[in-house]
């Protein structure tokens, strides 16, 4: 099983996350951002916690995505979590 990018579990599957959300390179036409796979826990975090524009301008690399400390408390916290099994969380938006 393929480890995710950001909070390296083992994972059944992996999602794709554009660094540079599609949103802001398809209305531009410009070629789509490079890609990490991620495990959906953290591909959902990262999109409940913060919009397409700051992820285009402040994390749009996989360094600044570990070094973010909100995600990085979400990393640490899910890597406990069982990967098989879907992951809870509470969506502030």
């Amino acid at each position: 099983m393929p480890p995710c990018k950001l909070c390296h579990r083992a994972m059944p599957a992996l999602t794709e996350h554009h660094l540079i959300p599609r949103q802001k390179t398809k209305r531009k036409g410009l070629a789509p951002s490079p890609t990490i796979q991620i495990c959906a826990a953290c591909h959902r975090q990262i999109h409940t916690l913060y919009d397409n524009s700051h992820l285009a301008l402040h994390l749009n690399t996989l360094e600044k995505l570990n070094q973010d400390p909100q995600l990085q408390k979400f990393f640490a916290w899910v890597y406990k979590q069982d990967p098989n099994k879907r992951v809870k969380m509470t969506r502030k938006r």
